[in-house]
């Protein structure tokens, strides 16, 4: 239904006789949605993996040994409030520096748009679904945690109270209570990231910014020493997860 929406949305745009959302020049123009990494603005690429280098806000040093997020329903929102949701997704991995650029193709008309948005991970409609290729990326959830996808799997290295190196896993999903047969679902931990206006003209790239550091701060501070592993059957880390992942996206600009 959401790509049948998605077409009639393309149609109308095209059809479309208004100055006012979309321009009179309507060639086939390529959108492209590309991610970089930063840690409080310093870049941070797959080179920078594997050292303990990075100081969070709780003051703990720690490494990056992977990190890889999905995100999905990519959103398009007129200026007259028209709405064209693309339903697709992207496993994005700066482990392996892949499909950090998404390239909608010529999905999306020229115009202004008043909201760009993507979803962070899937809501439950489309985590209930089968992906063949995030099963052999081996990013399933056991179903005894609710089965479906991880939103991100973010591992590495922290220097302990000790000052010893210590594992963390700072994954993310669906917040779930009593694993097992019956898991129950205290809270949606999905979230919309909402990038703001944008002009779509010709060949477009929407530079977005994930400041990795911001998944330790605002509004929790983040101890590692308190929560570093097993975080995925723990209902109460996941939702701080998710407070925390509402200032980890910004739209940094646009390139024409």
């Amino acid at each position: 239904m959401k790509k049948i929406f998605a077409l009639l949305f393309i149609s109308l745009c095209f059809a479309s006789c208004s100055d006012d959302d979309n321009n009179n020049s309507l060639s086939p123009s390529s959108t492209t949605l590309s991610f970089s990494h930063n840690w409080n603005g310093t870049p941070v690429t797959n080179a920078d993996f594997n050292t303990i280098q990075f100081t969070n806000e709780n003051g703990e040093m720690l490494s990056i040994e992977r990190l890889r997020y999905l995100i999905s329903d990519i959103t398009f929102t007129s200026t007259s409030n028209e709405v064209l949701d693309l339903d697709n997704y992207n496993l994005i991995d700066l482990t392996n520096g892949t499909n950090l650029d998404f390239n909608l193709g010529t999905q999306i008309p020229p115009g202004n748009y008043s909201n760009v948005s993507f979803t962070f991970g899937f809501d439950n409609e489309d985590n209930s679904q089968n992906y063949l290729d995030l099963n052999s990326a081996s990013f399933n959830v056991p179903d005894m945690l609710g089965g479906g996808y991880h939103y991100m799997q973010f591992d590495g290295k922290y220097l302990d109270s000790n000052n010893a190196e210590a594992n963390f896993n700072y994954h993310a999903i669906r917040a779930v209570d009593n694993p097992g047969m019956n898991p129950t679902f205290p809270q949606d931990t999905f979230f919309t990231v909402n990038l703001g206006a944008v002009t779509i003209s010709g060949d477009t790239t929407l530079n977005i910014e994930m400041n990795i550091a911001e998944w330790f701060t605002n509004p929790n501070t983040w101890d590692l020493n308190q929560l570093n592993t097993v975080l995925m059957p723990n209902s109460a880390a996941q939702i701080q997860i998710y407070q925390n992942g509402q200032s980890v996206f910004t739209l940094g600009s646009v390139s024409q």
